[in-house]
């Protein structure tokens, strides 16, 4: 059987799979299907693919079918740069206001109303779609369009969602956990998830030697209409080690998330052994 893989064609997922492009033949035993984090949780949970670096909310929207790799996911300390609110108005100013969602990443979506309702006592009116039009106050956007948002300035405040979360809990927040469907823990795909696992570990390690050659082979792929130092920099913000206090903070963020009837229940974490 082969492994499918859900590739996320984002620079923040460069480390985990430069190493891929170009070179799928060195993986026999891998499919590789690009996406955005919305489309691989999708498919993660109609059994379309096996394992993706998804948001991490996907956990909790189908409990019991998945289990999580104990050492990688995607986090920051304090900033991520690449999640943020764009608007017109401070943020205490956003109730009733016309807020624009990206339909990217469930994870993302999840977290702003957290933050704005639960931090800030706010109840804006959130409407689904990928960019900001004219009629809205404030926008939404996660990755490389939240980047080059950064760069065009067209709003007066922006509000880094890593920074909001951390000043707001003590804890730095996981945008994307790697999860494995459990019918990956079969027979005959446990060796060839097992061996991709430490692929995995290998590449982000590959990643952080040399970040402006591995960029080199991603860029090629996947550019982004971004400078080059600043695509550099963005990767000094970025952690993917899974530590103790990350996996609090996903157990905390399941839980506001369930007392908000975001996700039915909080579940408990469940970890690739």
């Amino acid at each position: 059987m082969t492994l499918r893989v859900g590739r996320i064609p984002f620079l923040v997922c460069a480390p985990f799979f430069f190493n891929s492009v170009g070179r799928e033949n060195e993986f026999p035993e891998v499919a590789f299907v690009d996406g955005p984090p919305s489309v691989h949780s999708a498919g993660l949970k109609d059994g379309s693919i096996h394992l993706s670096p998804a948001s991490s909310i996907t956990f909790a929207q189908k409990p019991g079918a998945f289990v999580l790799s104990p050492v990688l996911c995607t986090s920051c300390s304090f900033e991520v740069r690449s999640v943020k609110l764009f608007s017109r108005y401070p943020i205490e100013e956003l109730s009733d206001k016309r807020i624009r969602m990206t339909s990217q990443s469930k994870t993302s979506v999840t977290l702003l109303r957290i933050l704005l309702e639960k931090r800030y006592g706010l109840r804006p009116e959130y409407v689904p779609g990928l960019a900001a039009e004219s009629t809205d106050d404030a926008c939404l956007l996660i990755g490389d369009l939240a980047l080059e948002e950064n760069e065009r300035h067209r709003f007066a405040y922006s509000y880094d969602l890593g920074t909001l979360w951390q000043e707001w809990q003590g804890l730095p927040f996981v945008f994307g956990a790697w999860l494995i469907s459990k019918d990956a823990l079969s027979a005959c795909l446990r060796p060839v998830l097992d061996d991709y696992m430490l692929r995995l570990e290998t590449s982000i390690r590959e990643f952080r030697k040399n970040p402006s050659q591995a960029l080199d082979v991603w860029l090629a792929k996947y550019p982004v209409n971004l400078p080059r130092p600043l695509i550099e920099d963005y990767f000094s913000v970025l952690d993917y080690h899974f530590t103790d206090e990350r996996k609090q903070s996903l157990s905390l963020f399941f839980k506001l998330a369930a007392q908000m009837g975001l996700v039915e229940s909080a579940p408990p974490i469940e970890f690739l052994e």
